[in-house]
This record gives structure tokens, sequence and C-alpha cells, in this order.
């Protein structure tokens, strides 16, 4: 079978409007992606030059490949299965910042030069005050992008026009403003000059992004199925699902500079991220949290089988649409458009999700997901959202076990172990208390400020609602108690 190289794609050359910190999957689906179809559907007329931040990692099959590769995505959409496949040419090179520094470090020098993109993990926005200006370069990407930006300042005389654009995707709270707060630090610590902080305000904008795209990467397992459907081989293919959602918080309006509204792209120009990103947290990832370890109990082991099971995908619907969706500030038919797009993803029969994994850190994501909601539900209507309650008691009946192993908690379904991850403080709580009686585990659960940071049981009847439902759980089992919150 042929290679992608040798199928005679065309790439036309563009001049480098883009530096993209990160080679990784997402970012070669989703943003690279979008800015290949700005090339082929607007007079963007820009290419990306992208950039190893560490030494770990090869580059090996960009050379090869011409950093030419697939974007196979596949899904649902409106319960209608969907595939797209796009050969991306947006990628002009790919240069490794520590083995070809010079390189790297002219890029700072280019007049075309506009945005900087970044995904170096959440771990990447961190001030560093032990990096040093003189290394070639620093070590830790707040340090590469403040000498960089140095650079191309000094280089064009502190010339306004010559600003850039920063762009990271990293998912952290307000990452634009975190990384310009490093970059700051990092400027008065290295004695870079009041002009210089006086440009990053003036000439660069830092922009707080919200993401949002499931990218499974390389088909492993499943290669020579998807090269036999492309038609050719593709050492750099990257798989992921149709929807996409690309948020971009700037006090200073660039969507003509980004037109991606021209070509059908869905991103959203706005001076506020926030709305969106409650929208995502609460609707999908509570989405999630709500119900995954209600459907573990029930005998499900992913996110899919739970969709095709009735008692599961009823109690899933019922919290998003009757519990968490009225709690939303945002458009309603905005928030059911979006609700019916998730399902969709929860349905896409191309993602194995696992349960168990999703499950990681339960008690924090359920504070910080579902907690919310249910907060602002009783609030607004004086009573007890039911599902919320229902996956709350889910989440008690999940972390029971005694003996901590590995770092894990070991649970047992039908017979079998399971392990349960979470902070420590969170599995010995369990281990130590998981066998008490219903009332008893409930108040302790509930009232555990380090957990829930207030105390859930000074919200009335919620200690009670809860209870209940881990009696049912413990007597009847998962499902038939989920059964019987629907009749009630």
């Amino acid at each position: 079978m042929e290679n992608i190289v040798q199928t005679g794609v065309k790439k036309v050359s563009y001049p480098i409007r883009a530096i993209q910190f990160g080679e990784g999957n997402f970012l070669r689906a989703f943003v690279d992606y979008m800015i290949d179809i700005l090339n082929e559907k607007t007079d963007f007329g820009g290419s990306i030059a992208i950039l190893k931040p560490i030494r770990f990692g090869s580059l090996e099959n960009f050379k090869n490949q011409d950093c030419i590769y697939t974007v196979f995505l596949r899904g649902l959409e409106n319960g209608v299965e969907k595939k797209i496949k796009r050969i991306v040419t947006s990628v002009d090179r790919a240069v490794a910042c520590n083995e070809e520094y010079d390189e790297y470090s002219s890029f700072a020098k280019l007049d075309t030069l506009r945005f900087v993109i970044s995904n170096t993990t959440e771990a990447g926005i961190v001030l560093d005050e032990s990096d040093k200006l003189e290394l070639c370069p620093p070590v830790s990407y707040p340090g590469k992008l403040t000498k960089f930006l140095y650079e191309r300042f000094e280089h064009f005389n502190g010339d306004v026009s010559k600003g850039l654009v920063i762009l990271p995707v990293e998912l952290i709270d307000d990452n634009g403003k975190n990384l310009k707060k490093c970059v700051k630090a990092l400027s008065k610590l290295w004695g870079l000059g009041d002009d210089f902080d006086k440009w990053l305000d003036d000439a660069c904008v830092f922009t707080s992004t919200l993401v949002d795209r499931i990218v499974t990467g390389y088909p492993r397992g499943e290669e020579e199925a998807v090269f036999e459907e492309l038609g050719y081989e593709d050492k750099l293919v990257v798989t992921g699902e149709p929807f996409a959602l690309w948020v971009i918080e700037s006090d200073k309006d660039i969507s003509e500079e980004l037109p991606f509204e021209k070509a059908g792209l869905p991103v959203i120009f706005t001076k506020d991220h926030k709305p969106y990103k409650q929208r995502k947290v609460r609707i999908l990832n509570g989405a999630h949290t709500s119900f995954v370890l209600a459907s573990y109990l029930a005998g499900n082991d992913f996110v899919g089988q739970s969709m095709d099971d009735a008692d599961v995908y009823t109690f899933m619907k019922k919290t998003i649409f009757d519990e968490v969706i009225p709690t939303l500030d945002l458009p309603k038919q905005d928030l059911l458009d979006f609700a019916n797009a998730v399902i969709d993803r929860f349905k896409n029969p191309f993602i194995k999700h696992a349960l168990l994994s999703i499950s990681l850190n339960s008690v924090s994501k359920w504070r910080a997901r579902c907690m919310p909601s249910f907060l602002k539900y009783t609030e607004n209507y004086g009573k007890l959202p039911p599902h919320l309650c229902f996956s709350l008691a889910a989440l008690i009946a999940f972390y029971s076990g005694s003996e901590i192993r590995e770092n894990a908690l070991i649970g047992h379904r039908n017979g079998e172990e399971y392990k349960i991850l979470d902070d420590g403080f969170v599995l010995r709580f369990f281990a130590d208390n998981s066998s008490k009686g219903a009332a008893e585990l409930t108040k302790l659960v509930l009232s555990n400020e380090k957990f829930w940071g207030q105390d859930l049981t000074l919200i009335e009847g919620a200690e009670e609602s809860v209870c209940a439902y881990l009696s049912d759980i413990r007597s009847r089992g998962a499902r038939e108690a989920m059964r019987a919150l629907e009749v009630k």
C-alpha cells in the first residue's frame, strides 16, 4: 500500500503565521485541522511551524511525511453516523526546540508571524523561578515564551505592530491570564525592562480559551483497517470525534484575523468564556460524573454500553434536562442543543470510554461538576434534585471497600475486584468508614467539609434523601434502586 506522500497530495506553500508548542494529537486534530480549513475557505493564507518543546519524543514521522497527515473524525451527529477524512497540509515544518535551537529561535524574527498556540499539558503553565534567560532554550514553557517574545521585541525595536496573539489551550482556568502572569514574573525576574513589559501589554494579546473535542489519537490496534479505509498508509493519522468547540476570550477583537466564522467552524469569540465553560463542566462533565458510578454498579463497563442501557439512559437524560439545564444562565436553546450533542457524543460507537477511567477522583469531580447544580437547583426550587442526590448515594456505594492496595481502594462488584483511585485521604476515609450503616456513613460523608468545602447535612433533607438512596442501592442493587427512582 502506498503511503500518504505517494498519493500526490498537493501542499500549498504559505508563509508561517503561527508557531505551535506541542506536536501532540489534540492540536493536530483540532487547531491545525481548523487552520487547514481556514486556508481552504478564506484568505487566511498561513501555515504553522510545530515546535517540540521537550527532549522526549521524535519528529521522524513528521520529516518522513513532509508534515502531511490525516484527521479521521468518526461519530454521531443528530443520531446519524458521520465520518470526516481530511488530509491536513497546514503544517509547514516541525522543529525540536532543544536540538534545533537556532531554527526555532529564528521564528521570533519572522515578519509574518502572528499567532502562538500551545498545549503543554496542565503542568506546562507554571512559574519556574529557577529558569534562566541564558538557556537555549529555557526549560519551562513560560520561560521559552518569555525569551521568544523578548527576542522578537528586540529584533523589531519594540514595534507594536509586531506583537503576537497567544492562544493557549491547556486545560486550566484562565489559561491565558495565568500564562501572562508567568511571562510578566519572568520578565521582572530576568530584568527585561519596563519597555518590554509595556510592549507585552500594548502589542500582545493573551487569550484565555476553552476547547472541546475528544481526540482518540493514532488508531492503535485498528490501523490496518483504517489504512484500508483511507486507501493509503499514514503513520501520523489521528482519530477523533466530529464535535468541536473553541471558545476564545479576548479583550481585543481578533475575529477578523482568525475568520473561523466565515469558514463555518465552531469557534466563539467572547469577552467572557466562563458561561461556556460552566455549560461544558455542568452538562458534559457533570453528566459523566453523575451516571458513571451508578452505571458501573449496575453492571456496565463503558459509556456507550451505558447509553444502550435503558435504565442508565433515562437516569442520565433526566439529570441533564430536569436538574442541570434549569440551573444555567445561557439561552435555553443553546443549552438544549449542547446537551443533545453531548448525548450523541456519549453514544459514539467509535470511542470506547471505560467507566473506571472516568471514575478517577470522583469525590473532587462531584464537588466541581455536580455540586454547583445540586446547590443551585435546591436554591431555585426549594427542593432537592432527586437524580443528583441519587448520584451522590451511588458515589458512596461505589467507594465501598476496606483494603487499600497499591494506592487504590479495592471495591467489589459481583464478587470481582475493581480499583477505586482518588487522593489518599479520600481512600483512607472510605476504607475506615464504608462498612458502617447507611445513616452513619451518609452523615460522615456529607458533613466532611474537606470533601465538599461545606457541610451538606445543613441542607434541609439532603442527609435523609441520600441515606434513603444509599440504603436502597445496598439492599436491592444499583439497577433496581435506579428503576425505583423513576417510579416515585
